[in-house]
C-alpha cells in the first residue's frame, strides 16, 4: 500500500526513552511514513537525542513548553500523511502495527481501527497482550461503552490509525486540559469515524508506573482537567444517550470521584452526584483487604481519608 502514515510523537523529557520508540516506528513493515517529532521545551537531552537519531523520515519541530496538547496540534500542522498514528514518547508499536491496520481501514466505508495493547514498565518483553470484549469491530458508540463497562478502559494515542479525514472531522487537540486528554479526543474521533475495526495481530505496549508521569499527578490543576474530559465527552455524545453508555459514564464518574477523594473533594461530590442522574449502577471503590474492610464499615469516604493518612494513598 502507498498510503503515506504521519507517526506523530510530542515529546518532553523523554530521552530515556524516546529512542526506542522511533525505533520502534522505524521498523514498521509499512514503508511509506515519516515521523514528525514535537519537542516540548525538553531540559533533558531530549533535543540532543532527536538531533542524532535524524533522517529524512524523522520531522523535528522543537517549541516553548506549552503541554502535551499544544505538542500534538504543532506536529498534526505540518503532519502530511493520508492517515495519522499518535504516539506518546515512552510507548511502543510492534513492526506489523501500521500494515495491518491500514488494511482494514482500505476496506469499504470509513472507520478508525484499533489494535491489540499490553502494558509493561521496564522491560517491552513483559507485555501481556490478555483480549477484552472491545477486541472487535464495533459502531462507535458500542466501542465506547464496552471501554467503559467496568468504568476504565484504555483510549491510548498508540492505539488508534486515523484517516486524516476523521482527523480533520475531529478537530484540534484541547490545549486547556493537562490530564485525561486522550479521553476527550478519541470521544471526538470516534464520533466522526462512526465505526472502530479490530486489526487482529496488530499490537501496541504501553508502559506504565512511571514516577512524575502526566497520570501521577494529584494536583488541583489536574482534577480540573480531568473532570473537564469527562464533562466535554459527555457532552460530545449529545442525546438521546443510549442505555450502555449512560451505564458507562456513570462509572467513570465513579472511579474519578474514588480517585480524586479526598484530593479535590468538591469534585469528587459532583462527579457523585453526576453518576447518580445517569443511572443506578455502583461501582465499588478500588483497594486492598483493610480499605475494602474499613468502607463496609465507615464508608467509602472516611476509608480513603483514613487510608490517606497512613500514607497509603
Amino acid at each position: 500500500m502507498s498510503a503515506r502514515v504521519s507517526v506523530v510523537i510530542p515529546c518532553f523529557n523523554a530521552a530515556r526513552w524516546l529512542g526506542a520508540t522511533i525505533a520502534s516506528v522505524r521498523a514498521q513493515t509499512h514503508r511509506s511514513l515519516e515521523i514528525v517529532a514535537v519537542d516540548d521545551g525538553s531540559t533533558d537531552g531530549t533535543a540532543a537525542l532527536l538531533d542524532s537519531l535524524a533522517g529524512p523520515d524523522l520531522r523535528i519541530l522543537p517549541q516553548p513548553n506549552r503541554g502535551q496538547a499544544a505538542a500534538l496540534n504543532a506536529g498534526l500542522v505540518v503532519a502530511r500523511g493520508d492517515f495519522i498514528q499518535y504516539l506518546d514518547a515512552d510507548d511502543l508499536i510492534e513492526p506489523r502495527k501500521i500494515e495491518l491496520q491500514l488494511a482494514r481501514l482500505m476496506e469499504p466505508g470509513e472507520a478508525i481501527a484499533s489494535c491489540e495493547w499490553g502494558r509493561f514498565r521496564d522491560d517491552p518483553g513483559e507485555a501481556r497482550f490478555e483480549p477484552d470484549a472491545c477486541w472487535r469491530d464495533q459502531d462507535a458508540r458500542a466501542w465506547l461503552a464496552c471501554n467503559w463497562s467496568s468504568g476504565g478502559g484504555m483510549m491510548l494515542p498508540a492505539l488508534w490509525l486515523l484517516p486524516r479525514a476523521v482527523v480533520e472531522r475531529a478537530g484540534p487537540w484541547n490545549e486547556a486540559l493537562t490530564l485525561n486528554i486522550d479521553m476527550e479526543y478519541f470521544v471526538r474521533a470516534l464520533q466522526a469515524a462512526g465505526q472502530v475495526r479490530f486489526a487482529k495481530g496488530a499490537r501496541c505496549q504501553y508502559r506504565s508506573g512511571l514516577a512524575g508521569s502526566m497520570s501521577g499527578r494529584r494536583d488541583s490543576t489536574a482534577w480540573t482537567s480531568y473532570f473537564q474530559s469527562i464533562e466535554l465527552s459527555r457532552a460530545h455524545l449529545g442525546e438521546p444517550l443510549e442505555e450502555p453508555l449512560r451505564r458507562g459514564l456513570s462509572l467513570v464518574w465513579q472511579r474519578f470521584a474514588h480517585a480524586a477523594f479526598p484530593y479535590e473533594p468538591g469534585l469528587a461530590e459532583e462527579a457523585v452526584r453526576r453518576a447518580r442522574t445517569l443511572h443506578a449502577v455502583r461501582l465499588p471503590p478500588e483497594g486492598g483487604w483493610r480499605f475494602r474492610a474499613a468502607a463496609r464499615v465507615l464508608g467509602w469516604r472516611l476509608a480513603r481519608r483514613l487510608q490517606r493518612l497512613s500514607g497509603r494513598a
